[in-house]
């Protein structure tokens, strides 16, 4: 993967320590707010307005795919518009190469998904990740940070949607960020930090990390629907990407291998429950998923083949109703 320095491009190997895969935090931290006023981080001035902002995606990315769900359940396809960019993610890093998949940068015309962030900050310095929400009246990123930018949307233009649904309720938010804290880092990243461990010591550690938590959850799930209770929150959301994820690509190129996600009855169930949501299963491109992953991370899978399965049925029946 590569990075920005000081606006030009150049290549980075996977920043480790002591053999541990480290995710670096975001930069761009502004919100956009009903009525423009300053966020919890950044400066006021991003009102939620009708086509004001635009999503930079990619279809293949847990962290976007987040982003993409979310604009999908609260019904702004029409008020913010998006861009896919390519699931090859090589020398380059991420771009709009539509013969490999990608719609192109339908706004601002880049082939590269750096110049986007070269056009917000021409002196960058960091990596260039997606999601990314641009905000076209001022010609900047406002937010790169998938977590963020689902609050956002999950509220923020609700004076412009007839979709009113709540991911985060006031009520539930204690118990949100419990579940949040105890999935992120063990789950979430937990397949990377595994995946991307230059240490054996570093990978059992993540390992034994990932597949504790994925029995804590199973339990979590083995007396209610979701895993808040019984209304689907954004703590479902987050990690459903990772599950639809699991066993195409991190059970075998991430050596996730203790179990694949459809030998936890519960876990597999509650899958293809949120899978089955109106809408979810367009976001979802397996294709596009295991076209990243084998493909670009070379450094993980150096032929660059691509499996062709494993066979993965998300609209096959579940049992989760039982839970009313």
């Amino acid at each position: 993967m590569g990075l920005l320095v000081d606006g030009v491009w150049q290549q980075e190997a996977p920043r480790t320590k002591d053999g541990q895969f480290i995710r670096p935090a975001t930069h761009f931290r502004n919100w956009v707010t009903a009525d423009g006023g300053a966020g919890p981080t950044g400066e006021a001035g991003f009102k939620a307005e009708p086509g004001r902002y635009h999503l930079y995606v990619a279809l293949s990315c847990p962290w976007a795919h987040r982003t993409i769900i979310f604009r999908k359940l609260k019904g702004l396809e029409n008020l913010v518009s998006m861009s896919v960019v390519s699931p090859d993610m090589l020398q380059d890093g991420w771009t709009f190469n539509t013969d490999e998949g990608s719609t192109g940068d339908t706004l601002n015309g880049t082939s590269k998904l750096s110049e986007i962030y070269v056009l917000a900050e021409p002196k960058y310095t960091g990596r260039v990740t997606v999601p990314v929400l641009w905000d076209k009246q001022k010609k900047t990123i406002v937010n790169n940070e998938s977590s963020e930018i689902i609050r956002m949307l999950n509220t923020a233009f609700d004076a412009h949607t007839n979709v009113h649904t709540d991911y985060y309720p006031q009520n539930l938010r204690t118990e949100i960020e419990k579940l949040n804290d105890l999935i992120y880092p063990n789950i979430n990243n937990g397949v990377y930090r595994a995946g991307f461990a230059t240490s054996q010591t570093a990978y059992e550690e993540a390992f034994r990390n990932l597949f504790d938590t994925l029995d804590e959850i199973e339990q979590i799930l083995s007396n209610q629907r979701y895993l808040a209770g019984g209304a689907v929150t954004e703590a479902d959301w987050r990690l459903f990407c990772t599950l639809i994820r699991f066993d195409a690509v991190y059970y075998s190129h991430f050596k996730c291998n203790w179990r694949h996600i459809y030998e936890y009855p519960n876990l597999s169930n509650y899958v293809r429950d949120l899978y089955q949501v109106p809408g979810i299963a367009e976001t979802v491109s397996l294709e596009q998923i295991k076209r990243h992953y084998y493909f670009s991370q070379r450094q993980v899978n150096p032929t660059g083949i691509v499996p062709v399965g494993p066979q993965l049925d998300f609209s096959a029946p579940h049992d989760r109703a039982r839970f009313g």
